[in-house]
């Protein structure tokens, strides 16, 4: 097991990069360098001040490669960059001869998986990925209810994710789905990965619809048949929440019941941590179903409303705020 302290971080002016700082720090653990094409970055001196900082990698790089064979080695990586480049940071990571932990999606495609693990071999460094969800609290105990229920029930879930984005999204990486992965990869990646884990591997799906602000479809999972929405969309909040002022619904109805999740939900870095750290951490063939499914999304031809789909998939479509196709 690396028994390293010391970390390097890329993608530290990233929005989730804080989360991965915090982590770093409540486990004891020390940040020597970062880097980030941006120098908005204020938010190390809460956290490591020392810390060497780059905004060019090549820079970033040599820094990490002289410390090779000092007290201040590297010998974690934390990947927080924006999605596509998860995969070359990855590379970047096992062949400076550290462990790494990366950021949602581990990678956009599934053929990314093998070339990664070769590199894991060849390397003896590993790679885990942050899956916080099957650590959340009520998701492990709905794990347990699910285990125990007799296998021949089939259970009926709703799942509901809506997280308002404004017209920033679409000339940002995010918004270009060969950059996110769209919808479905970008803010269904975490969802479809907890489903996979509750309640077994894709028999087969439909979608329903696919556009620039929302993914709908059902899957056929061994234990469950699931309808979901997920959308960045505003317009498409019950219209109760548009009046609260809400920005996010996050539902899982499951059997008629709801369970809730949505407290806790991004509290849960320094516990992946802490289980990577233990022996615990998630590895490559824990994530393959789930960036396999939402590569199939990606690419599959959308259905219309055809056979059972979820009621939100009705609310009228949306154009593109800029007229682009998806």
């Amino acid at each position: 097991m690396n028994n390293s302290k010391n970390f390097a971080l890329l993608g530290l002016a990233g929005y989730v990069a804080p989360r991965h700082l915090r982590a770093i720090k409540e486990c004891g653990m020390q940040l020597i360098s970062a880097y980030d094409p941006s120098d908005s970055v204020g938010i190390i001196d809460s956290f490591f001040p020392n810390a060497a900082f780059f905004t060019q990698q090549e820079l970033f790089d040599r820094h990490n490669s002289k410390l090779c064979g000092t007290e201040q080695s590297i010998g974690w990586v934390s990947v927080c960059t924006p999605n596509y480049l998860h995969d070359a940071h990855c590379r970047y990571g096992l062949r400076l001869g550290a462990d790494v932990i990366c950021e949602k999606p581990l990678c956009l495609n599934p053929w990314n998986i093998d070339a990664l693990h070769q590199i894991e071999q060849q390397t003896g460094h590993n790679i885990y990925n942050i899956l916080q969800l099957r650590l959340h609290p009520s998701i492990v105990a709905l794990k347990k209810v699910v285990d125990a229920t007799p296998k021949e029930h089939r259970f009926q879930i709703d799942l509901t994710y809506i997280t308002s984005r404004g017209n920033w999204y679409y000339t940002s990486w995010k918004g270009d789905e060969h950059k996110s992965g769209g919808v479905a990869t970008n803010i269904g990646v975490h969802f479809f990965d907890m489903l996979l884990w509750l309640f077994g591997e894709v028999q087969n799906e439909d979608l329903h619809i696919a556009t620039h602000d929302r993914y709908t479809g059902i899957l056929h999972l061994q234990r469950a048949d699931v309808r979901y929405f997920l959308s960045i969309n505003r317009d498409t909040l019950p219209e109760d929440a548009q009046k609260r002022g809400d920005t996010t619904l996050r539902t899982l109805e499951i059997d008629g019941q709801k369970v809730e999740f949505s407290s806790g939900f991004t509290d849960l870095h320094t516990a992946s941590y802490r289980e990577v750290f233990a022996g615990n951490g998630f590895r490559l063939e824990d994530v393959r179903p789930t960036i396999a499914l939402v590569h199939r999304l990606r690419t599959e031809q959308p259905i219309g409303l055809k056979g059972d789909y979820h009621p939100l998939a009705r609310l009228p479509l949306a154009p593109h705020p800029f007229g682009w196709q998806r």
